[in-house]
């Protein structure tokens, strides 16, 4: 949801209620343009207002009405998800995804089994009123966050760039079956 919509926040009598509402002549919002390549117009909302410059939409064709002369964009989809560059970009995925997953979870797993089953052990002084369950307790956080990091990361270097442009080449694709419209 975008801050300048201009849909109604609140609710009441105020200015932004649909009783107080006015309609604005040309105001700034409503002229932002987005530069962004995956900004799709349809997907931003049905009420959001046209600009000047921008061309009426369309309602699309029902599936009876549609010619069958060109691919569809679910067999686009499909034909994408099937690529090899789709597969690899799904198993760099799963190869960082399920190890970091069973690695945390088990240690979640031992801190919670630690702190139920040995109580002596993790009551035991490390360095003044800090235990071995307090140490355990923010090795939890810090775990949480260095594995934040190497997801990050690991998303950066081995599978954004790839993504980017199976999503731009299925973008591009799905717009010609479409006839190259809006």
């Amino acid at each position: 949801m975008h801050p300048s919509d201009g849909r109604s926040r609140g609710t009441g009598d105020g200015p932004d209620s649909p009783a107080g509402r006015r309609e604005d002549d040309g105001a700034a919002s409503h002229d932002m343009r987005y530069e962004d390549p995956w900004y799709d117009v349809l997907a931003s909302g049905w009420g959001e207002p046209a600009g000047a410059d921008t061309p009426a939409r369309t309602v699309p064709a029902a599936r009876a009405e549609r010619d069958g002369g060109g691919p569809r964009a679910r067999d686009i989809y499909v034909e994408v998800q099937r690529s090899a560059a789709f597969q690899e970009v799904r198993g760099r995925y799963r190869r960082f995804v399920v190890p970091g997953v069973a690695a945390f979870l088990a240690w979640y797993v031992a801190y919670v089994v630690a702190a139920t089953a040995a109580p002596r052990l993790m009551a035991r002084p490390v360095a003044g009123a800090v235990n071995v369950a307090m140490l355990a307790g923010l090795g939890q956080f810090l775990t949480t966050f260095l594995l934040t990091w190497a997801y990050a990361r690991h998303a950066r270097l081995r599978r954004d760039r790839a993504a980017l442009e199976l999503r731009w080449d299925t973008q591009e694709l799905a717009r010609g079956a479409q006839g190259g419209g809006l």
